[in-house]
């Protein structure tokens, strides 16, 4: 990492290597009978889907608010690594977990939901169907992005070396990497993927993913940046066009771009607030078809701790910044979603201990939820893998539930627990 944010983390790069290290392969699918399916689609649509509404989400004519996570692998694991961690996110009364539903290109080390161009998978996407089947059971919502900016799945790259046969600078200058957004085969295969996956029918649940209200949100990127254009242009005008596209594709559910919340500002020299990412969060979260602003936190990363500037710390800075976009969030009337944030232990970098990362996460949490953040979304919980240990701290940001003596993240897990109970009211 530099502290200019030209080199991404390194969580970003370790989930290459979790994909690489072999993780177990997905169940064959299972087809639900059709009077089950039925069944099951009854049931999900007395649900309510979640709408966004005078800058609040909403359920049942109700204010919507929750404590989330993410968990990145759903797509392409095991039904009882599925299990197992939406079983914990239950048990901690989270509300929201968000997993990718993306995996192009073959020749890799994981199943692709895409192998090529225009070409789909349906039985890849057995992992995602069970994923979302369970959720329903178990009363939680997922979010899905549609497209990796990272290459870690395919992303981004992997549609520009398809049509334009141009090397990955996703970690560098981007001139390969944003011909994605501007490219009109590369648009036209979007679009194409994302109509795919919204209208995919479920075998599990009987419904396509754009009927089901266990499926609150679809969004247009992981993380999506242009770094070639620092006006912000080229990445709003994709993601004014990609998300009317979706929009009509899942009117019922929310939308969001899926970004960091940079504030792309060419004057400042703060790099999360400056323009060096091509992206314009106020713009992006203004679009009409957008439902909420995303916004991920990640201070050791970008530089934002004492030890790169003199007089910062990193948990103060990290509030600062989510009181930034929830203050700008009320004046767009959007609902704003901290739906990434994470630290890692490392007292260089002002986190020295668990204690001290826990007093990091309960601001960050209190801010959101004192601030009228309609939800947030820790990087990451995990749980048990297929041979019944527990899923590798392959980037030092895992959180385990209560469910082995010597979890180390217990108290953060209690933390995240008692915070969802906060948010959803139920304290």
């Amino acid at each position: 990492m530099t502290l200019s944010g030209t080199t991404r983390p390194s969580r970003r790069t370790l989930l290459g290597a979790a994909a690489a290290a072999g993780l177990a392969a997905t169940s064959a699918t299972a087809l639900a009978a059709p009077a089950a399916a039925a069944d099951t689609a009854a049931r999900r649509a007395d649900r309510g889907f979640v709408t966004a509404r005078r800058g609040e989400l909403r359920l049942g004519g109700q204010p919507f608010r929750f404590a989330g996570t993410n968990c990145y692998y759903l797509h392409q694991q095991s039904h009882y690594m599925i299990d197992a961690v939406l079983n914990d996110a239950a048990a901690m009364g989270l509300g929201v977990i968000r997993a990718w539903a993306f995996a192009d290109g073959a020749g890799h080390s994981y199943r692709p939901l895409q192998p090529k161009p225009y070409a789909y998978d349906d039985a890849a996407l057995d992992s995602l169907d069970y994923a979302v089947h369970k959720a329903g059971q178990l009363g939680l919502r997922l979010v899905l992005p549609l497209v990796n900016n990272w290459p870690d799945y395919g992303g981004m790259q992997q549609y520009v070396q398809w049509f334009l046969g141009l090397p990955d600078d996703s970690y560098g200058d981007g001139t390969h990497h944003d011909r994605f957004y501007t490219d009109p085969g590369i648009r036209a295969c979007y679009r194409s993927w994302a109509e795919h996956l919204v209208r995919h029918r479920n075998p599990y649940t009987g419904l396509r993913y754009c009927e089901d209200p266990t499926v609150m949100a679809f969004e247009l990127a992981n993380e999506p940046r242009c770094r070639s254009d620092k006006s912000g242009r080229t990445l709003l005008a994709w993601a004014a066009e990609m998300s009317e596209h979706v929009k009509k594709l899942a009117p019922r559910q929310l939308l969001a771009v899926g970004d960091e919340g940079f504030y792309g500002e060419a004057d400042h020299a703060d790099y999360p607030y400056s323009d060096y990412e091509g992206a314009d969060w106020r713009k992006l979260t203004a679009l009409p078809a957008v439902d909420y602003g995303t916004v991920h936190v990640y201070p050791q990363n970008w530089g934002e701790t004492s030890g790169s500037k003199p007089g910062t710390d990193a948990t103060a800075w990290g509030t600062r910044w989510i009181e930034d976009h929830l203050r700008d969030g009320r004046a767009m009337g959007k609902p704003v979603v901290v739906e990434e944030f994470g630290l890692q232990i490392d007292a260089g970098r002002d986190i020295p201990d668990t204690a001290a990362r826990d007093r990091a996460y309960a601001a960050w949490t209190d801010a959101v939820r004192s601030g009228g953040g309609a939800g947030d979304q820790f990087w990451l919980l995990t749980s048990r893998v297929d041979d019944g240990s527990f899923y590798p701290d392959y980037d030092g940001h895992r959180v385990m539930w209560n469910n082995d003596p010597a979890n180390p993240t217990v108290t953060t897990a209690r933390l995240f627990a008692a915070h969802a109970r906060a948010m959803s009211g139920s304290d």
